[in-house]
């Protein structure tokens, strides 16, 4: 695994991870998108840096006059922003593929070409010469719906009937008679039998327009209930990210992210949507398999103009867990174990030291946020050599 090490800088991510101190610092399907780039390891050899000054200094009692002389080594208290980022590899596309089967028999007698974009109301295939129409919502068609029938598939059909100019009726969970006179209507401007029934198998439902990413049926095929005839994204161009479940932390809704995009040009990002998935690990031995649960992240950039020129492509993605603004901070390896418990840092206050207790916080990138009495900006501690 290959990690990034970014400094820390005001306003600017630093690639990092959480940690409780010096000597143990923490981590914090889309299946194209197998390997993440955490970046860790900075933080990790900081860590251990500041466990070796604690190892070198030897424990000390606070408010204490370092014996000795001068450490061998300064470094100045400084004052920024500290972030807990890790980096992950993503993948610019059309999103997650959705699949249209048929839900009625007959043959298949019209396909839209590859690339190409539906929108509501618009067919999506033809059988037997009837078209087979695109509407939005997330409940999936599943029986016919006619005079006397109830429920949120009727309201959901309702809402497309009149969202397509369609009116005489009430939108709500009831089909009346006053429904099926708007579907006739509908049917008739389709080239559809006039029957004010909406039969299985004459609509798909999506969540908005659509991309046809492939086919998966022929014209002249037969049309068996179930076949599967083309595959679908969305027509947004988004980043598709998989995280391992230990980094679900990062995946926060609306969260704000950074994309690299393969020319080096970083775009503003943001969490449009995530989803827990299980997938079988067929790396079990013996033929079996393990479920693995990932979690699927949708992001989407804040210029789609930057985008212009990359139709697939490879990029990284940095997710932000934590953020410090405006705190003290020193390297993580200026911590020393104090006898009493607890870390602190030796000041440097002209040719004598004293040892100052230090509450941390977030480690970041090799530093780590520190307060405590007596410390301020531009102050110099120790470090180990």
């Amino acid at each position: 695994m290959s990690a990034d090490t970014t400094a820390p800088i005001t306003g600017t991510p630093a690639t990092t991870s959480a940690a409780p101190g010096p000597s143990g610092v923490g981590r914090g399907r889309r299946r194209r998108s197998r390997t993440p780039i955490v970046a860790v390891t900075a933080v990790a050899v900081a860590a251990a840096a500041g466990a070796a000054a604690v190892v070198g200094l030897g424990s000390r009692d606070a408010g204490t006059a370092a014996s000795g002389g001068l450490p061998p080594a300064t470094a100045k208290i400084t004052r920024q922003t500290l972030v807990d980022s890790q980096t992950f590899d993503g993948e610019l596309g059309y999103g997650q593929t959705h699949t249209a089967t048929l839900r009625a028999p007959g043959t298949i007698t019209s396909l839209p070409g590859t690339g190409s974009q539906i929108s509501r109301g618009k067919p999506l295939f033809t059988v037997d010469d009837a078209k087979v129409v695109l509407l939005y919502g997330q409940l999936p068609a599943y029986r016919t719906l006619a005079p006397g029938v109830s429920g949120s598939d009727v309201k959901q059909f309702e809402k497309n009937l009149s969202a397509l100019g369609y009116s005489g009726f009430t939108v709500d969970e009831d089909y009346t008679s006053a429904t099926a006179t708007a579907v006739k209507q509908w049917q008739e401007d389709l080239g559809l039998p006039e029957t004010g029934r909406v039969e299985l198998g004459q609509v798909v439902y999506a969540d908005g327009a659509v991309r046809v990413d492939s086919l998966d049926a022929a014209l002249g095929d037969p049309a068996q209930p179930g076949k599967a005839v083309l595959t679908y994204t969305g027509t947004a161009r988004v980043v598709s990210v998989s995280l391992d479940i230990d980094d679900e932390r990062l995946a926060k809704p609306n969260a704000n992210v950074s994309v690299t995009l393969p020319n080096g040009k970083e775009v503003a990002g943001k969490i449009a949507d995530t989803e827990t998935v299980i997938e079988n690990n067929n790396s079990g031995g013996n033929g079996g398999s393990s479920p693995v649960t990932r979690i699927d992240v949708t992001v989407t950039v804040a210029d789609p103009k930057a985008l212009t020129g990359f139709e697939q492509a490879s990029v990284k993605v940095a997710f932000t867990a934590d953020e410090r603004k405006d705190v003290l901070s020193v390297p993580v390896a200026a911590l020393l174990a104090l006898a009493e418990g607890g870390y602190g840092v030796e000041l440097v206050e002209g040719t004598t030291t004293r040892i100052v207790a230090v509450d941390t916080g977030l480690f970041a990138a090799g530093r780590v946020e520190i307060t405590g009495a007596g410390l301020s900006e531009g102050a110099t501690v120790g470090m180990p050599k």
